[in-house]
């Protein structure tokens, strides 16, 4: 557990949310796209297949999406890279420290996800 709002913060996506924006919910495919769109890290909770996506992003990043920020006075559960988890596993691990996703691609990506689910 990792406290946010010090190295990163981070927003929480539903899982459908994000299939839906990327046209997929197969793992390899998802990462792809994910990673072709932030250039960031971002975990997934595994605990349910509706299990949500987490963004890592700078703490004074500008937010203004309607899907939630946690920072300070929140926990995340950060899997080692590398690592198998079986909670929380990396769906694009960090690419070198300080690596984090652009808010601005994250909300133009979660912009396409409501006209694609109608």
């Amino acid at each position: 557990m990792i406290p946010l709002g010090r190295r990163f913060d981070t927003v929480r996506v539903p899982a459908q949310r994000i299939h839906t924006a990327v046209a997929s919910d197969e793992p390899a495919t998802v990462a792809a796209a994910l990673s072709d769109w932030l250039h960031g890290p971002v975990i997934r909770d595994l605990r349910s297949p509706a299990g949500a996506y987490y963004f890592l992003m700078a703490p004074d990043a500008k937010w203004d999406g309607p899907e939630t920020r946690l920072s300070t006075g929140t926990y995340l559960g950060v899997p080692r890279v590398g690592h198998i988890a079986y909670l929380m596993t990396w769906v694009v691990p960090p690419e070198h420290p300080g690596n984090l996703c652009d808010t601005l691609a994250l909300r133009t990506l979660l912009a396409t996800a409501d006209p694609l689910r109608r």
